[in-house]
């Protein structure tokens, strides 16, 4: 594959000319797998700890699960930007714990009174999953120039 095709396949990813069901689907389970292990640590952690070491625990996990999602995502994928990314990560957390979480199991909102229960995790994961992505769009941009 020449430079200049490597380029255009980049550009085409990181500006969305053209998002496929494919990528939708796969944006989707990087999303949906990363708020299933993130809900793993709250269940479990329900069970062996107070509430309060559970969130923290939590709060703790959440980047590191984002890391490693994020790295995934982007390496073998890239089809959104990392501002677009990040926002669909951190938008479908919200509306997941929303409509699953705070509306079927908990039948209360009160979660999303917790910074250290809801909010700053959301941010962690915005944040971790925004800079894993920037780091490896721009990794990538630099070994097409130097290929």
């Amino acid at each position: 594959m020449r430079e200049s095709e490597r380029e255009g396949q980049m550009d085409n990813r990181q500006t969305n000319s053209h998002i496929t069901p494919t990528a939708i689907v796969i944006i989707a389970a990087h999303a949906l797998v990363a708020w299933v292990l993130c809900g793993a640590i709250v269940i479990v952690g329900r069970q062996i700890w107070t509430m309060e070491t559970t969130l923290i625990v939590h709060a703790l996990g959440v980047p590191v699960i984002f890391l490693f999602v994020s790295l995934i995502y982007f390496t073998y994928f890239s089809y959104t930007t990392p501002l677009q990314t990040a926002t669909i990560f951190t938008l479908s957390a919200i509306m997941l714990d929303l409509t699953v979480v705070a509306t079927i199991i908990e039948r209360s909102y009160a979660m999303f009174g917790s910074l250290n229960g809801t909010w700053i995790p959301f941010g962690l994961m915005f944040l971790t999953t925004y800079l894993i992505g920037s780091l490896i769009t721009k990794r990538k941009a630099s070994q097409v120039v130097t290929s």
